[in-house]
């Protein structure tokens, strides 16, 4: 894999990670440079691997296409002695450990930091868990969905009301913001290590996370006293700020202060609604949501969704149609940022991923390599890092190892 001319392509990542929160972080590591190999049982590799439909013709996950690009993969049974020690062996090398087993799993596998920490002091270990090494919880088993529940983002996500069923968020929004906090605390661990030379360990607990991003509805509570409740697709302190129905399918119109809903009324013919008193200013909109609601959409009903959006937007007004995946992914906008990008696989040959988000002048963030098939890389790996030959990779083998 080519990393020149990337940030961090001198830094070498361990990843035993699985599923999702760890290989996403890892994965961004990859796209700024970094030399990621990952680290995966001889039988089952990651989970995601199994995951599906869909799988393309040759068998392999889409979902776990999804977080394992720009990656190496090797295979290591780390319930084997022999296993242990090679990952002992490659840690003493890297700069980045990451994994997401359940509290205490590595250190009773003689892997955990301060083991490993002893013969590699400038060692950076991530350990993504679903409660973190600390609290009641710190045992159990942490899932998305659970975390969704249990953090309060599903109290305020789905219809207004008490009565409507909770939805969790459409994608596995907790792993993939733990995944983020992750990349980003190890990136703050190498900048000090860069300066003092000593590593340290990282606990990323998707608890934390969830709780971490309700944000304005967290703080609202705190301040106020007042739980939060469902608004189904409005704001609770900003209107309008929702989905509206139009002749052919829905709006998001998001009207985010006092000068914007004027320019609104405008295009829609009611000037009179920017001086009303009920409608004024976004308090007094927030007070009589009930009845402003209505009569946009009301009006919103006579055009189509396309139609709206090219009034507002010559009024300088935030609205989008609500696209679908399909559609999202082929805006020229998300062509032109060349979010998804057509790799070469070795089995399956051209496959589209989502493209890197960071956009850098200087040390761009790119795909170099599609995710590697199950062990695709132990050979090459263990030959360059740790001096295997062939018989020895060949008993490895025969033991069960790799």
């Amino acid at each position: 894999m080519t990393t020149s001319a990337r940030a961090l392509s001198n830094i070498l990542v361990l990843d035993l990670s699985r599923v999702l929160a760890g290989p996403y972080a890892t994965m961004l590591l990859g796209d700024l440079g970094a030399r990621v190999i990952k680290v995966e049982h001889p039988s089952r590799g990651d989970d995601t691997r199994h995951w599906g439909p869909p799988f393309t013709e040759n068998g392999e996950s889409a979902y776990f296409f999804c977080a394992n690009r720009n990656k190496e993969g090797i295979t290591l049974n780390l319930k084997h002695p022999r296993g242990q020690a090679i990952l002992r062996q490659l840690a003493q090398r890297a700069d980045v450990l990451v994994g997401n087993f359940r509290v205490g799993t590595m250190e009773r596998l003689g892997l955990g930091y301060q083991e490993l920490r002893r013969e590699n002091p400038g060692l950076i270990y991530c350990a993504i868990t679903g409660y973190g090494q600390t609290g009641p919880y710190r045992d159990r088993p942490g899932y998305d969905t659970v975390i969704e529940a249990q953090g309060g983002i599903m109290s305020i996500t789905g219809p207004p009301g008490e009565e409507g069923e909770p939805y969790k968020v459409g994608v596995a929004i907790v792993d993939v913001t733990s995944g983020l906090h992750a990349a980003i605390a190890i990136l703050a661990a190498l900048h000090h290590r860069s300066r003092t030379g000593e590593g340290q360990f990282i606990d990323i607990a998707l608890m934390d996370t969830q709780v971490s991003w309700l944000i304005n509805v967290a703080s609202a509570y705190l301040v106020s006293g007042q739980a939060p409740q469902r608004y189904g697709n409005a704001h609770p302190s900003i209107v309008p700020y929702q989905t509206v129905p139009t002749a052919d399918g829905w709006l998001m119109l998001a009207v985010g202060n006092d000068r914007q809903f004027a320019r609104l009324c405008a295009v829609l013919g009611h000037q009179e609604w920017a001086s009303d008193a009920r409608f004024a200013t976004n308090p007094a909109r927030v007070a009589h949501r009930d009845e402003l609601i209505p009569l946009l959409e009301q009006c919103f009903r006579t055009r189509r969704a396309a139609e709206w959006t090219e009034l507002l937007l010559a009024a300088d007004i935030p609205c989008s149609p609500v696209n679908d995946i399909p559609t999202a992914l082929a805006d020229p906008q998300v062509q032109a940022r060349e979010m998804v990008q057509v790799v070469e696989h070795p089995v399956t040959g051209s496959i589209p991923l989502l493209g890197p988000v960071p956009k850098m002048s200087v040390t761009p963030a790119t795909i170099s390599g599609p995710p590697p098939l199950l062990g695709e890389h132990t050979d090459p790996v263990l030959s360059e890092l740790l001096g295997y030959g062939p018989d020895e990779l060949s008993l490895l083998r025969q033991q069960g190892v790799i």
